[in-house]
């Protein structure tokens, strides 16, 4: 399994993301959520843009993604379960495992330590919620993401097709979970028992703070539920709700200059202080 993930990882990943992008934004365009306040162009050329920017970073200064990392710890053996000589199936599921609540824990400190919500803050600061929002994250936070998966590949000792798996499915479920996209019900409540579905992403969306400080998980909602930190249904209802951040509703945040400067601009600690509520 290592060899075919190293083998056609970059090819079936570019499949993925761009098939992925083309599927959610036709899926947009004839089942639509919500009505979208803010200029398409304006917002989509800031976040495409955004985008662009941090993966030039990205592959500037990290040569190697997760997946060419996890062949460089199994190479030189790295990481507890080569360590304990753990079976590859129970390796497998747990390191995907792994991966996922550290995913969760990553996010969840990005809203609680006040340096990190800075460089998290311009992904929430978005005034509408579709595809293009899950490409919103500054250059800084990205290179944060990398190297914190490269830590938790190096203790872990995860397969490298459990990384590759991990990956795959993520680029996948975030496209999804972004998407401004109408699912029935009935199939929102079957499927957000096991994947983070768009309306239960949306509420972390809220421009409410309760509600930005929930719902935190990457692929499984199990870690909310979990961690207690899972809340079903924004309660203005998802047509309503105000998306984005208090505060932040100038048009000049949705300029690509602007954006990168976010981090270095004075503003809240974190959206719970913005808003003068108890931090849990």
């Amino acid at each position: 399994m290592d060899d075919l993930a190293r083998e056609h990882y970059a090819s079936v990943y570019a499949v993925l993301y761009f098939g992925a992008i083309v599927a959610v934004a036709l899926w947009e365009a004839a089942a639509p959520r919500r009505a979208l306040s803010a200029p398409l162009r304006l917002r989509w050329f800031g976040n495409f843009s955004v985008t662009l920017l941090q993966s030039a970073l990205s592959w500037w200064l990290f040569p190697t993604v997760s997946v060419g990392f996890a062949v460089l710890a199994a190479e030189r053996g790295w990481g507890i379960s080569r360590l304990v000589d753990l079976p590859y199936p129970l390796a497998f599921v747990l390191s995907l495992a792994a991966l996922d609540l550290s995913r969760y824990a990553q996010h969840r400190m990005q809203h609680r330590v006040p340096l990190l919500w800075r460089v998290h803050r311009m992904h929430h600061t978005d005034h509408d919620f579709d595809f293009t929002t899950a490409l919103r994250f500054h250059p800084i936070e990205a290179l944060l993401t990398t190297a914190i998966a490269f830590g938790i590949i190096t203790v872990l000792g995860a397969p490298v097709a459990a990384v590759a798996a991990y990956e795959l499915c993520f680029v996948l479920s975030v496209m999804f979970a972004h998407g401004n996209i109408r699912v029935p019900e009935p199939v929102d409540r079957l499927l957000r028992r096991v994947v983070v579905t768009p309306d239960l992403h949306r509420v972390h969306h809220s421009a409410a703070p309760a509600e930005t400080d929930s719902n935190y998980g990457g692929i499984v909602p199990w870690w909310d539920r979990l961690f207690g930190t899972y809340v079903a249904q924004p309660a203005a209802g998802h047509e309503a709700m105000t998306v984005g951040l208090a505060g932040y509703r100038d048009r000049r945040h949705l300029m690509l200059h602007h954006m990168l400067a976010d981090p270095f601009l004075p503003g809240p600690a974190g959206p719970l202080r913005e808003a003068g509520a108890r931090v849990p």
